[in-house]
């Protein structure tokens, strides 16, 4: 099973700055599990490793990395924004926003 991306996004999870785990994040090119949609976001379950551009996962899929992708990092009270489709760039753009509202 192998599922293709584009604009992804490795994402470290953290818990009060403590590293819980990574997923990756990214856009659906194509997918021979029948899963996703092309064009679809997928952000998947904890990386277990990673191989040049491929990835897998605690779940046992494998995904396949394409062009230059970016990492980032959110804290894991953001991370159903992240399972629900946002990116690490919006979470991170409400969050200064929800910071800005209380000062």
């Amino acid at each position: 099973m192998n599922t293709v991306v584009k604009d992804w996004c490795l994402v470290d999870v953290n818990d009060d700055g403590v590293l819980i785990g990574s997923v990756l994040w990214g856009i659906v090119v194509d997918d021979s599990s029948i899963r996703y949609l092309v064009n679809d976001y997928v952000c998947t379950s904890r990386i277990t490793k990673i191989y040049q551009q491929l990835i897998t996962t605690s779940s046992n899929s494998l995904y396949q990395l394409i062009g230059e992708g970016s990492h980032a990092s959110i804290e894991f009270e953001y991370f159903e924004l992240l399972r629900n489709g946002f990116n690490p760039q919006q979470i991170n753009e409400l969050r200064k926003l929800e910071n800005s509202k209380h000062h």
